[in-house]
């Protein structure tokens, strides 16, 4: 018996769980550069995502988990449903921009809700590439959260 890919690892676990909560879904993973990138089409995937993707963060921490059992590598591992990660993604910059205008506008710091650290990162990056604030991360999980400060002129 062969040792199954990553790709393979993902797709069953992402078809077990999917069935486990009673979804019909398509699973589809695919190698992009260095990560992989698991993704359910389906209706009604709300279940999966779950409020504020706090389920769908954990299935994705599940997935790099077991491939990096398998491995010994932290590969970089996606999960995504209905789209789901890139409306996150777009609602988070949007958040950022406003956020980033508010603090050079008023001259003073500006704290973000909580979020997950990749959601952190996502915002770090956004905003480094649009200039003029600085940001950082303040307190413990789950409650951390980013401040976005007017760069000193």
């Amino acid at each position: 018996m062969s040792t199954p890919t990553d790709a393979e690892l993902v797709t069953d676990l992402l078809e077990r769980v999917a069935g486990a909560l009673g979804l019909t879904a398509t699973v589809r993973v695919e190698t992009v550069g260095e990560q992989l990138i698991g993704t359910l089409d389906g209706e009604d995937l709300g279940l999966f995502i779950g409020r504020h993707g706090q389920t769908i963060d954990a299935v994705q921490h599940l997935a790099q988990r077991i491939v990096h059992a398998r491995t010994g590598e932290l590969r970089r591992i996606v999960v995504d449903a209905e789209g789901y990660r890139g409306r996150r993604q777009e609602a988070l910059e949007r958040q950022a921009e406003q956020a980033a205008t508010d603090a050079v506008r008023d001259g003073k710091p500006v704290a973000l809700d909580a979020m997950t650290a990749s959601e952190r990162r996502l915002v770090h990056e956004y905003l480094r590439e649009r200039g003029g604030v600085e940001t950082h991360s303040e307190g413990e999980e789950p409650d951390r959260h980013l401040v976005v400060s007017p760069t000193s002129a």
